[in-house]
């Protein structure tokens, strides 16, 4: 099998939370059981997620990590998505931008023992991979850890989403038909995704008044892993995040109550004493 890539962070989890993670993953099923790692942009859930494949691998089992990334929808389905019913909806990561039929069959192959292949998203020509590049898993897993930026998190109340939140929603989607579609997509389709998992870990920053300064580290850290890259500026990545604003504030609200276990983070995301089980 082949290696686990690693996030953009050299900083790595505890062992004793590695370890944690992965214990209680396997406790949780018959079958081959779902470890879902839920965390806002730059929370290093990419990390804990190859920590904890690494570890099983350790250990002699069969595990492999998938990110909610790899299933977006492609370009060319996210441009007909927005001639159809918003131009934002070109942009991927919000909810309703990832073929979740992809998702589920991937989870439900997994779980049920069968040979499988990951799907995988090449994020610089912005499109998925072909079929043929994916990596396949042709032995039973003995787990699949799942990470994305809003695992889990239930859809808004209607009116919640009458007034714009940042200057994104204020200049695009004045009138929320954006907003609006995004959060029906969430109440409607992801909940069967949320379903498939056996345990849900959130990695709960302090705020998300974090989340623009650690994507802009994100930046700077891809940047200099793949120099071919064209890096956004400070300013586009203020912009960018705010894409994902909405959503984000709603996983800090709702999450903390929702997931299995909650790991608060500090400003630097570092993990902070005595991570709780609601």
């Amino acid at each position: 099998m082949s290696p686990v890539p690693h996030s953009f962070s050299s900083r790595r989890f505890n062992p004793a939370l590695v370890a944690q993670a992965l214990d209680e993953a396997l406790a949780s099923a018959t079958g081959t059981p779902v470890l879902a790692i839920s965390g806002l942009q730059g929370s290093g859930k990419s990390t804990l997620a190859a920590q904890v494949v690494e570890l099983a691998r350790s250990r002699g089992l069969q595990a492999a990590a998938l990110s909610i990334d790899d299933t977006y929808l492609t370009r060319s389905q996210r441009q007909r998505l927005a001639d159809r019913v918003h131009p934002l909806l070109v942009t991927r990561g919000p909810p309703g931008t990832h073929e979740l039929p992809l998702a589920l069959s991937t989870l439900d192959a997994a779980r049920a023992g069968q040979p499988f292949a990951l799907p995988r998203f090449d994020k610089l020509a912005d499109d998925r991979l072909p079929a043929s590049q994916w990596q396949r898993i042709e032995r039973p897993l003995d787990l699949l850890v799942f990470e994305g930026w809003f695992l889990g998190t239930p859809p808004e109340a209607d009116d919640a989403l009458a007034v714009p939140l940042n200057a994104l929603e204020c200049d695009a989607d004045s009138e929320g038909i954006w907003r609006r579609w995004c959060n029906q997509a969430l109440a409607d389709d992801y909940p069967a995704l949320w379903q498939r998992f056996d345990r849900l870990w959130f990695l709960q920053p302090p705020g998300f008044a974090v989340v623009p300064h650690w994507r802009w580290q994100q930046e700077q850290a891809m940047q200099q892993a793949s120099p071919e890259r064209t890096a956004m500026s400070r300013a586009q990545v203020e912009r960018f995040v705010q894409f994902y604003e909405r959503v984000s504030r709603q996983a800090l609200r709702t999450l903390p109550d929702i997931a299995d276990r909650v790991v608060p983070l500090d400003a630097k995301r570092q993990p902070l004493p005595a991570p709780h089980t609601p």
